[in-house]
């Protein structure tokens, strides 16, 4: 970790930048050990605990929102690529996800939200239940 930083604030233009970090983290796979360094910049100061969880936290909260959509929305398979779709896709994707855990706990406490997704495809009064919050 380092906080002089001067240099690329005058380079880049990036302001108020206090700490570039590198982590470096080992996962065990089946006797394969894999080596993986990230490399973070950030606005707080230079204290390795707090850096630490600070990432540690954004990466979870990341990783879990990126799973749910993966999981409920397949959105690893999406191959839009071209000018905004991609960034709008996210978009709906984000509503429809924020539409679906609302409505959830209109239906069966144990159905996952794929399950409510496929339902709400098979029946109006599902799919007008999500989108107007009314059974």
């Amino acid at each position: 970790m380092t906080a002089h930083l001067d240099w690329l604030e005058q380079r880049v233009g990036w302001y108020n930048l206090k700490t570039i970090a590198m982590i470096e983290s080992h996962v065990t796979m089946s006797d394969k050990i894999t080596t993986k360094k990230r490399y973070f910049i950030s606005s707080l100061s230079p204290n390795a605990k707090e850096l630490a969880h600070a990432i540690r936290n954004h990466w979870s909260i990341e990783n879990s929102l990126h799973w749910i959509l993966d999981m409920t929305m397949s959105e690893n398979l999406s191959r839009m690529r071209k000018n905004h779709a991609p960034e709008n896709m996210a978009i709906v994707r984000h509503i429809t996800l924020n539409l679906l855990r609302d409505a959830k706990s209109k239906f069966r406490k144990d159905m996952s939200l794929k399950e409510l997704q496929k339902k709400a495809g098979w029946g109006k009064k599902t799919l007008s239940t999500i989108l107007m919050g009314q059974p």
